[in-house]
């Protein structure tokens, strides 16, 4: 793969100058011929466009710097396609956020219902361009970090035949934070889970397992895991494993819907303004760097995550990334099909997966087998429009679960997002 092509869907992202700066910063290791950016809002396209190229004209990349709004142009002949999309943009987002409180139930955009209904609009859209990838680039990695991440990834994996793993921000941050609560010394880690719904379940050094001494009665280790991610060292201790911040969904269902009804506003609208800040400042000719305020943004270490992936297959160093990809034997309780979020070893043949030590306890082997059929009837419903399935996949998630609460939330959603949901007329 010489001279590489790297398409980016959904360019017009205020994340894309991450991106931008993770290529930049390989230009020695991955040498970009040609970079397309596509994007269907051409006014976003347009400023974040123009600031990718002034970035790489600045580092001086001998790199030509494509924008369209044309799927095929961008995906032809491409080697790596990074996917970022987001379907109904952030208007879409906030009904997701503000219906579900009707009903009492979490509105967010990844989890729970509102969740639900991004995966229902995001699901058709994924397969359309692993569709047109399986003609005009049979050979593309796609590396996809739209949401909900697992849910595309196992939509793709069971029903195409494309090359790809899905990306979350989340696992790089716990993993190189968790083990500072006990040593400087190099440690392998566990992790475990579904994408946003996942585990740190051991620390080790050597023959020491630092964490789960801790979660088997020693307090001094203990001590150490009080408020991580927000969660209490008895919290922790419960879970059985340092548990990702989207847990506390799960754990703290009431006090979460209780704050987002009392909100003056949801993170969606907070984002819309964030976004307009961000926009602003990269319409500035002068800027060709990655501007500090991103961060405000979200997505830690975004570019990082998706950048070194794209390295490791195209340098087949095998290095290890949690990714979103079938599970064949990594996690023990999980089916080897099930699209889980789990360390692997990536080469230029993708992710093999690597067997976990401490797969974790009960609370975490349930939460994760109701989560995943909630995900697989997700994926089902989102292909054949089945509404019975979709009412299924409400009523096994455990952040939903009532049925009178589900219907007339559905019903309610469906018709505030029918411009996205065709497959439901």
């Amino acid at each position: 793969m010489k001279g590489l092509k790297i398409a980016i869907i959904g360019s017009g992202s205020t994340y894309t100058p991450e991106l931008i700066e993770g290529i930049i910063n390989r230009k020695e290791i991955m040498p970009v011929r040609e970079l397309s950016l596509m994007d269907i809002d051409s006014r976003k396209l347009n400023i974040v466009g123009s600031l990718a190229q002034r970035m790489i004209k600045h580092a001086g990349l001998d790199c030509n710097v494509v924008l369209s709004d044309c799927y095929d142009i961008v995906l032809d002949g491409a080697d790596f396609v990074f996917v970022q999309i987001r379907v109904g943009k952030l208007p879409a987002r906030v009904l997701d956020e503000k219906i579900p409180l009707k009903y009492n139930l979490i509105g967010q955009e990844t989890t729970g219902i509102g969740g639900f209904f991004k995966g229902l609009r995001t699901v058709p859209v994924m397969m359309d361009i692993a569709a047109r990838m399986k003609k005009l680039c049979p050979d593309a990695w796609m590396i996809n970090f739209t949401n909900p991440s697992g849910i595309c990834a196992q939509a793709l994996l069971d029903h195409t035949s494309i090359k790809m793993m899905g990306l979350c921000n989340a696992p790089i941050v716990m993993i190189e934070d968790a083990p500072k609560k006990f040593t400087d010394n190099t440690v392998t880690i566990d992790y475990v889970g579904l994408n946003h719904l996942s585990f740190v379940t051991g620390i080790r050094h050597e023959d020491r397992d630092y964490l789960q001494e801790a979660l088997r009665g020693n307090n001094e280790l203990l001590e150490k895991l009080d408020w991580i991610n927000g969660f209490s060292k008895e919290e922790i201790r419960i879970a059985g494993g340092l548990p990702n911040y989207y847990v506390h969904y799960f754990m703290h269902q009431r006090d979460h819907v209780k704050k987002m009804q009392e909100a003056e506003q949801t993170r969606g609208e907070e984002c819309m303004l964030i976004e307009e800040e961000l926009l602003a400042m990269y319409s500035d000719a002068s800027l060709y760097v990655k501007p500090e305020q991103l961060s405000k943004r979200g997505g830690a270490k975004y570019s990082e995550v998706a950048c070194s992936l794209a390295e490791s297959i195209y340098t087949n160093n095998g290095g290890v990334h949690v990714v979103n990809t079938y599970n064949n034997g990594a996690i023990p309780y999980m089916e080897d099909d099930d699209v889980v979020e789990v360390s692997a070893n990536v080469g230029i043949d993708g992710p093999t997966t690597i067997a976990v030590k401490e797969p974790g306890g009960l609370y975490i082997q349930g939460l994760m087998r109701a989560v995943k059929a909630y995900e697989r009837l997700t994926v089902k419903a989102a292909i054949e429009g089945s509404r019975d399935d979709a009412i299924r996949a409400l009523l096994v998630n455990p952040l939903i679960s009532d049925y009178e609460a589900a219907i007339g939330c559905f019903d309610e959603m469906l018709e505030a997002h029918k411009e996205f949901l065709p497959q439901f007329k």
